[in-house]
């Protein structure tokens, strides 16, 4: 597998050496190589599409309560990077159209839905649209009720149902409603389980890469990409692994 080929996804950007879902940790990860990143959406109190994981404030800024208890105003005061390290007290909370600008034509943007808002998905794909980004995002859930909802509005778009296991059930699921990825827990990734997904027609990409030995699992099992938080590392493990495989054998004597 190049590095060209395998879809090396800066999992909430470079997160290992920057504050997660920032354009610090994003702009590193590019950087370092990346060209595809990932990052999670939530909506605000007054609409809004911003980019954060949870679905309170606690764990990533100086703020407390949930993201959609707060306006957009309040939430981009906030401090979002000190909790990471002091040198990064300036980062704060992005708007999702924000990243779409910056990282157009630069990135592809994998992008979590979260939260329970009835209108998320449909303000998601809205942004997408309207940027002319549909080529250069993926929209991916772990809820199939989000994922129903991004193919009533905006087919074209590429999705992709994050699994914790990969069962017959979800494989036919996934297929009736035209998904193009399916996305297992990297540890049951396994080499039968991508050429069965292979077979069906779906783009393999892994999450929960935690370790290195993780990282190289998946890919001697044959997927297409994952989310890690540390891209250079899989950027140069899959750039040694090339050159080892485009070594020539010595000839015997």
């Amino acid at each position: 597998m190049t590095v060209s080929a395998f879809m090396v996804i800066a999992h909430r950007g470079a997160s290992s050496y920057a504050p997660e879902n920032t354009f610090a940790a994003f702009d590193l990860a590019i950087r370092m190589g990346a060209r595809h990143i990932e990052l999670d959406v939530e909506a605000t109190r007054d609409g809004h599409i911003v980019v954060i994981h949870d679905d309170t404030v606690d764990r990533t800024t100086d703020g407390s309560g949930p993201v959609a208890g707060h306006t957009l105003e309040t939430l981009q005061a906030l401090d979002a990077g000190s909790w990471f390290g002091g040198e990064f007290a300036s980062e704060r909370i992005p708007l999702f159209e924000e990243v779409l600008r910056r990282y157009k034509g630069r990135a592809h943007i994998h992008t979590e839905i979260k939260g329970r808002s009835t209108y998320l998905s449909e303000r998601t794909a809205d942004l997408v649209r309207q940027h002319g980004t549909v080529d250069q995002v993926t929209i991916t859930s772990f809820q199939k009720a989000r994922l129903e909802e991004i193919r009533r509005c905006a087919p074209q778009l590429t999705t992709g149902w994050l699994l914790g296991e990969v069962s017959d059930a979800a494989i036919a699921q996934a297929r009736a409603l035209g998904l193009r990825q399916i996305c297992p827990r990297a540890s049951t990734v396994t080499p039968e389980l991508v050429s069965r997904l292979h077979a069906e027609g779906f783009v393999v990409r892994a999450w929960g890469v935690d370790t290195e030995l993780v990282m190289r699992q998946v890919v001697q099992a044959g997927a297409d990409g994952m989310t890690v938080n540390f891209p250079d590392k899989l950027i140069a493990y899959l750039a040694s692994s090339q050159s080892t495989a485009a070594r020539p054998t010595a000839e015997p004597s």
